[in-house]
């Protein structure tokens, strides 16, 4: 069998979550190269947050390729976790250098995930999932967050040919290899600013620079259709409440609401369907920012329901 393109894999659920072990056999038994960096404990809802002036032990798993049944004679992978978060691991993965840690694979793109749970709305600015992906993107990675929006069930084999489509088509648009990795020039590598420029190119150059990325969720029961929407808007209730072993408080909504705003990942998640947000990757007032011209058209979907520009 032919190789595919080679990934880098994270997540924030930890080494050994289900979720990311499910993502290794499915690209691993599809032929994909693997490189995977993720944190050696639980970091969910760290958002971007980094562990400045710590020691982070790197260790070597791959005795998780035995235990995932994969094929010993597919192709390469390498299996490693750091005891820091979501962000550490991207930033270690790529500015360490995977030749020195992952041989030979060069990743062509990121893929953050499958995390337990929705990352829908406001949950893309906590979430340790999106948040891996981001990083990778700050450094130039094509990025993809993946979540199983549900805390129902963990059967991630849910939404995985909407996975595999998602995956193919933009491996079919990302560069050999990363064309500003480490983003050697600056503010000044712009490929999307050209205005002469058709578009559906002007968000392709802008997916392969690792300016815009995108965020799959599967819902609880997946109706087969894919929808390509922008973030909705969700509220969290009884965020707060007294801890009964010590004198203090205990974070985490006791109820969440989801406002029924038609062709929102919120609402289109409730309604059985996988759903896709582009998102920016700099702050809205960075030299890298994306023009609205270009979010708005990022929105558009095929017949399938896939990015357009995709296509």
């Amino acid at each position: 069998m032919a190789w595919r393109a080679p990934l880098f894999l994270t997540n924030d659920d930890g080494i050994e979550a289900p979720g990311l072990h499910r993502l290794i056999q499915i690209l691993h038994n599809r032929g994909h190269p693997l490189a995977i960096l993720a944190p050696a404990q639980e970091q969910s809802a760290s958002a971007m947050r980094l562990s400045l002036k710590s020691d982070l032990e790197f260790r070597n798993r791959n005795d998780l390729v035995q235990t995932l049944q994969l094929d010993p004679n597919g192709p390469p992978i390498h299996v490693f976790s750091l005891d820091g978060t979501p962000c550490d691991c991207a930033i270690v993965a790529i500015d360490q250098g995977f030749e020195s840690w992952a041989g030979m694979i060069r990743p062509r793109m990121c893929i953050s995930g499958i995390n337990r749970g929705p990352n829908l709305s406001i949950d893309v600015i906590h979430s340790g999932t999106v948040s891996a992906a981001r990083e990778a993107a700050l450094y130039g990675m094509p990025a993809i967050a993946l979540s199983l929006g549900t805390y129902l069930h963990e059967d991630y084999t849910v939404g995985t040919e909407a996975i595999l489509t998602l995956v193919d088509r933009a491996l079919s648009i990302a560069s050999e290899e990363p064309t500003n990795l480490m983003r050697t020039r600056g503010s000044k590598h712009r490929p999307w600013s050209d205005v002469e420029m058709d578009m559906d190119e002007r968000i392709r150059e802008a997916f392969r620079s690792g300016d815009i990325m995108l965020n799959l969720n599967v819902p609880h029961e997946w109706n087969g259709v894919v929808e390509t929407v922008p973030l909705g808007a969700r509220w969290y209730h009884g965020a707060t409440q007294r801890s009964t072993k010590i004198e203090g408080f205990i974070v985490g909504a006791t109820s969440i609401e989801d406002e029924p705003i038609p062709r929102t990942d919120c609402s289109s998640i409730m309604a059985g369907n996988v759903v896709i947000s582009p998102l920016a990757t700099w702050p809205q007032t960075h030299p890298l920012n994306l023009p609205d011209s270009i979010l708005h058209c990022a929105l558009t979907e095929d017949d399938e329901g896939y990015p357009v520009w995709l296509s």
